[in-house]
């Protein structure tokens, strides 16, 4: 198995997506930061089935997180990440420091609006201008004909496609179907700090989002809907629930009847926060 080549400075990553582009390559992104799994995976294998060279960033933003949340624990494990991108061929990994992303004197942000409002924004309000401002950073230096990004993360996979109308970006921004274990849990790097007994209790935040998008699909009312699975997730042992929210599918505008949507919802358990989304069939 051999390992993609490692490159931690914006000069090496360029001139090595020089030579391909000289070679009339074609060249595919994964942004990520790192503790990879097998949701992390699929998007590389998509990426290389629309690319002939596939970049993996890995970089854990700190400009995402708020002072309270989990930056300091946040999941980190190169070597082992290294391992499954070479078992993926993947062809090249990008480890910037954060001084390699944000130099001294860095000042400037991008602001989101549009399909950030609501939902995360209403919880972590820093959160996007963050993304938005990295993931920039990183189209800008990879240059990729294309990016892919999972749905999991649904509304950043919005605001990420709306980023790249607004500045003009040339990126096909592809979005990722969420990988699930076998009881339907969406992966995600946050799920290594649930104790099994709120593995148990994670597995049925799907399990209640898909009941509610029957539902909503069927004709239910949606404030009804929708509170019925706040109930029902605080009864299945979650402490906190977020929001439990339909919203149309490309906009993230307030969803109405008989219009394509997504459910989203975000949840606590113990200090854990989970989120997940399914899609509202069409009428």
């Amino acid at each position: 198995m051999n390992q993609p080549v490692v490159v931690d400075s914006v000069a090496a990553l360029r001139a090595q997506i020089r030579d391909w582009r000289r070679d009339g390559l074609r060249v595919a992104m994964v942004p990520t930061m790192g503790a990879l799994h097998d949701g992390h995976i699929s998007l590389v294998r998509i990426a290389l089935e629309r690319a002939d060279r596939c970049v993996v960033s890995i970089f854990v933003n700190p400009t995402q997180f708020a002072p309270t949340e989990d930056l300091d624990k946040y999941p980190r494990q190169l070597a082992r990440d290294l391992d499954r991108l070479g078992v993926a061929k993947a062809d090249l990994a990008f480890t910037p420091t954060v001084g390699e992303m944000y130099p001294a004197g860095f000042a400037t942000k991008i602001s989101v609006g549009g399909p950030s409002a609501g939902l995360e924004s209403d919880f972590r309000p820093t959160f996007f201008d963050g993304v938005a401002t990295v993931v920039a950073k990183l189209l800008l230096q990879a240059t990729p004909d294309c990016a892919v990004f999972g749905e999991k993360d649904y509304q950043q996979l919005c605001v990420v496609r709306q980023l790249c109308r607004d500045l003009d970006l040339p990126v096909d921004i592809i979005g990722a179907p969420t990988i699930r274990d076998a009881h339907g849990l969406a992966m995600s790097s946050r799920n290594a700090y649930l104790s099994e007994a709120e593995l148990t209790i994670a597995r049925q935040l799907n399990v209640i989002l898909r009941n509610t998008a029957v539902a909503l699909a069927a004709g239910a009312d949606q404030s009804d809907a929708t509170e019925e699975a706040r109930r029902a997730l605080v009864a299945a042992g979650f402490q906190k629930v977020d929001y439990v929210e339909a919203r149309e599918s490309l906009t993230l505008a307030p969803w109405r009847q008989h219009r394509a949507g997504r459910l989203l919802a975000a949840a606590w358990l113990g200090k854990t926060r989970l989120i997940d989304n399914v899609e509202v069939a069409s009428t």
